[in-house]
């Protein structure tokens, strides 16, 4: 029986200038692959590789966890993430799972800001700032807001744009089917349980792009949150954790406030024309008036207290300094100028020296011993109601 000829199709003619341009492209993209595997030859996590996170030796039993690179930051740009708070939340879901895994966790390199919170009028309290004194970055380097090697201490990380990133995304490759496994959608107890999973070196969940929070399905559950609410907070960079050191030691004994106002006081009014908000009593309690007679009961007279808030408004506090001494992170300009480059890093430190009060007080409470200004719940309720600006007694 006579094989049927295979047609064969003319190839299109190419300008010289089109295929001078695929050769370079060709060799270019040839010696970057080589130059990421010619430290460590053909077999590239098959040795050990010294880590720089605490001099730790990876071998080829260590498997990798990667979510994405953004954390919190749908579409192109990076003007819809929802702030560090949110950010850290889907982070600690994506660190928990790497513990629950045995499985080194692959961090974005990079994390998105928010322009509105990228403003350094917040930290000179100031309105009149110019573009030339605004931040234009959208993003600022993963480790120059967390200690890499403090959290390797815990669940051992790299960063998606290190050298042993793209060794394991090489060796990936050659392992075929062992390699990478995509797992959108898998729950974290059949990673854990499945057999086929065990034996793959880079497990991809390419998580949830609006929210990585929504891969912690259970986080109502308390026995099911691996690390608390403070871990990353005390996993701040080096210099930030110095920072707020230096400034500590300034402050003596004190006390200190976290008034959150700006952001979270939406109003809109409904059809009759009445404002209404989501949180009807935090305008109310966060003024000066009626902080003083909220604290009072646990702070006495005379104390330092220094207050961390995104209130933009010049001298808002001021009232306060009839019963207080006041500080702010704006009195010690001398200290954080050369540290900040952005709101993400000022409010790192702030919390440190938050956290190292005598009494701290929060906006709104955490858990049941918290001291809070007021009692509006932080969750958003979603019932919009008419905001209360009177309180008996104050």
């Amino acid at each position: 029986m006579a094989i049927p000829k295979t047609s064969r199709i003319k190839p299109k003619s190419r300008s010289p200038i089109f295929l001078l341009t695929a050769a370079i492209s060709a060799i270019a993209l040839l010696y970057f692959l080589s130059s990421l595997i010619s430290t460590t030859g053909s077999d590239a996590l098959q040795t050990p590789i010294s880590s720089n996170r605490n001099s730790l030796r990876r071998t080829d039993s260590e498997k990798f966890l990667y979510w994405g690179n953004r954390i919190d930051c749908p579409g192109k740009h990076c003007e819809s993430c929802e702030g560090l708070g949110h950010q850290e939340s889907s982070l600690r879901c994506a660190l928990e799972e790497a513990i629950f895994l045995r499985r080194t966790f692959v961090m974005p390199s990079r994390m998105c800001i928010n322009p509105i919170h990228n403003n350094k009028g917040i930290l000179h309290h100031s309105d009149n700032v110019s573009s030339e004194e605004r931040w234009a970055a959208s993003s600022c380097a993963m480790d120059s807001l967390y200690d890499l090697d403090l959290i390797s201490n815990t669940i051992p990380v790299i960063l998606d744009n290190s050298k042993t990133w793209f060794q394991v995304m090489s060796t990936s490759m050659k392992l075929g089917s062992r390699g990478v496994a995509l797992v959108e959608g898998v729950s974290r107890a059949d990673l854990k349980e499945t057999s086929q999973y065990s034996k793959i070196l880079l497990i991809n969940r390419t998580a949830n792009h609006l929210s990585w929070f929504m891969e912690c399905k259970d986080r109502n559950n308390r026995t099911a949150v691996l690390l608390p609410h403070s871990y990353l907070p005390s996993m701040a960079a080096k210099k930030l954790r110095d920072a707020a050191e230096k400034i500590m030691a300034l402050l003596g004994d004190y006390d200190a406030i976290h008034v959150r106002r700006g952001d979270i006081l939406k109003t809109r009014k409904d059809r009759f024309g009445v404002p209404r908000t989501l949180h009807p009593h935090l305008d109310r309690d966060t003024q000066p008036r009626f902080i003083l007679c909220r604290i009072v009961k646990w702070v006495p007279p005379g104390r330092m207290l220094f207050i961390a808030s995104n209130e933009r408004t010049p001298n808002f506090f001021s009232p306060l300094s009839v019963r207080y001494k006041l500080a702010y992170s704006s009195n010690y300009s001398r200290i954080l100028d050369p540290v900040v480059e952005n709101n993400y890093q000022l409010f790192m430190i702030e919390r440190l020296i938050l956290g190292g009060a005598k009494t701290y007080i929060k906006t709104y409470k955490e858990i049941d011993t918290d001291r809070s200004l007021t009692d509006d719940p932080k969750k958003n309720t979603k019932i919009w109601q008419e905001p209360v600006y009177t309180k008996q007694g104050c």
